[in-house]
């Protein structure tokens, strides 16, 4: 059960890497400034989920360290900012868009 527990988490993470480094692409590649803050905020709305996902790993399916724990504390912190900051600028530059 726990192997197939992190089968799926690995699984996320890199679903989420990818998305991540896609919409990085799309953002950096986008000239109009309102759908590049879009692709910009899903890229750090991935790059939160990632970052909490790898943080679960390192808190719950190794052996308990202290440099994991501060690790993985560190990655939460960040995560939950990157999360918080994505869905907040996506909300932004959603409602930018012409509808």
């Amino acid at each position: 059960m726990v192997q197939a527990i992190q089968i799926i988490l690995f699984s996320l993470i890199c679903i989420f890497l990818a998305l991540t480094v896609y919409f990085s692409f799309r953002s950096r590649r986008e000239s109009e400034p309102v759908k590049r803050g879009l692709y910009a905020a899903r890229m750090n709305i991935c790059m939160g989920l990632m970052l909490v996902l790898i943080a679960v790993t390192q808190l719950f399916f190794f052996s308990e360290s202290s440099f994991r724990r501060i690790f993985g504390t560190i990655c939460v912190l960040i995560g939950l900012f990157n999360l918080f900051a994505g869905i907040r600028n996506h909300g932004h530059f959603d409602r930018m868009l012409p509808k």
